[in-house]
């Protein structure tokens, strides 16, 4: 299964970069609100969270739009989506986006835009099992 994973949590300055570059690859928008990685603060420390292909989504949404690729990643057919919202309240990590006016919500597909984009390299994809 290919997924985004998070290499040193410790590491993370709260650049936002990553998000930045998610937002701008399908978006083509900077408001880091559309990313599908979201940097935030625990315990007085950056925190990053990422969607680790749970599936949760899938099973929420009652369109059957979610479906798992052959590498484990979970898309949604912009056909079949109904645009109903489930997915996005079913995410426990509050990765799926839905920007104003989309047609459809969007979430992590491993791309590794932010991976590529973090000065960091804290991130990367990986083949998890």
């Amino acid at each position: 299964m290919k997924k985004l994973a998070v290499t040193d949590k410790s590491a993370c300055m709260a650049c936002r970069t990553c998000e930045l570059a998610c937002a701008k690859a399908f978006y083509k928008n900077d408001d880091i609100r559309l990313s599908c990685i979201q940097i935030g603060e625990k315990e007085g420390k950056p925190s990053v969270a990422i969607c680790i292909q749970c599936g949760k989504c899938a099973k929420a949404c009652e369109s059957g739009a979610i479906t798992q690729n052959n590498s484990g990643v979970y898309m949604i057919s912009k056909k079949s989506c109904v645009n109903c919202g489930k997915c996005l309240e079913a995410c426990p990590f509050k990765v799926m986006v839905r920007a104003e006016g989309a047609a459809n919500p969007s979430k992590c597909i491993a791309c590794g835009i932010c991976a590529k984009a973090c000065p960091q390299q804290i991130l990367a994809i990986k083949e998890a099992s």
